[in-house]
């Protein structure tokens, strides 16, 4: 199998050697795909590139009944881009990072005034996109454009660590050497992209971090099966929590703004968090300092677009 490597690097002895079998991968992924929106036939680029924007650290049943709603709304780059600042804060809802929905409308701008209302195809011009980084620009390139470009998330790299490398885990932190063993792995004919989607279900469903379901695994060779399960080396990450955080503050003021049809007082915004007024006074300004929240003349806050001359 021919190794394909990204970026201008060269292929290793090692990397060439890679190997998953893809029959086994695709047959498994025929059968056992979850019926996910985004993956249906008639989807647009516009569309898989909305789902990557709200999958960004965010689960999938919780993106489902916002994408479909939003797709149905805006489904091309020009009607997101005519949509207010605030109209696109209120759809985005509860999906958290709100920052990501600001860079999503700051995207949809770019493509309908300087890509003819068309998402590029290509990895580069993606990656000038606003919001659009390494991963996404590469998912959009293989999902939606069938590429063959290897795409590498989280569990993508924990599927390699395992089945290829026989660790229990991946390394830290994500490195270039992770898209050339991807690349390396994918097979030279049109079902690359297919292998790439399947080898992302593989670690989402089945080969998970917390509790892998060897028992159902598709694939006949795994390396880290084949060690006996040898226990990870690195310490196990901390899950990130949510509850009294900024973010979770951040979350309540948004609600109270998106709630109103008009800018509203401090006091109103005042309680929506009790707890911790330092903390309540930081949040605020940080949703200031990112264009998602603005001040009026009269002391009175607005979500984005929603305070001039109010």
């Amino acid at each position: 199998m021919a190794a394909i490597v990204p970026d201008g690097a060269t292929p290793n002895r090692m990397t060439a050697s890679l190997s998953i079998n893809s029959s086994e991968l695709l047959d498994w992924y025929d059968r056992s795909q979850r019926d996910l929106p985004w993956r249906r036939p008639g989807v647009t680029p516009w569309q898989v590139l909305v789902s990557e924007f709200m999958l960004q650290q965010t689960p999938v049943a919780r993106v489902e009944p916002v994408w479909l709603d939003w797709v149905a709304r805006w489904p091309t780059p020009s009607a997101t881009a005519a949509a207010s600042a605030a109209d696109v804060l209120r759809a985005w809802g509860k999906l958290g990072y709100p920052r990501r929905a600001k860079r999503l409308h700051e995207c949809a701008v770019v493509i309908a005034t300087e890509h003819g209302d068309v998402v590029p195809s290509d990895v580069e011009t993606l990656l000038t996109l606003p919001g659009v980084g390494a991963y996404t620009a590469r998912a959009i390139a293989c999902f939606a454009y069938r590429q063959r470009v290897p795409v590498v998330d989280t569990n993508v790299r924990r599927v390699v660590a395992r089945a290829v490398h026989g660790r229990a885990d991946a390394a830290a932190s994500p490195s270039p050497r992770d898209l050339e063993d991807v690349a390396a792995l994918l097979p030279n004919n049109g079902d690359a992209p297919r292998f790439s989607v399947a080898l992302m279900e593989l670690g989402a469903t089945v080969c998970t971090a917390r509790a892998p379901r060897c028992g159902t695994c598709p694939l006949s060779v795994c390396a880290w099966r084949a060690a006996g399960y040898p226990a990870a080396t690195t310490p196990a990450r901390r899950v990130q929590k949510y509850a009294g955080t900024d973010r979770q503050v951040r979350g309540r003021l948004l609600d109270v703004l998106r709630a109103s049809d008009s800018p509203v007082t401090r006091a109103q915004l005042d309680v929506a968090w009790l707890i911790d007024t330092a903390q309540r006074d930081r949040a605020l300004d940080s949703l200031l300092v990112d264009g998602l929240v603005e001040q009026t003349a009269d002391g009175r806050f607005a979500l984005a677009g929603e305070g001039d001359g109010a």
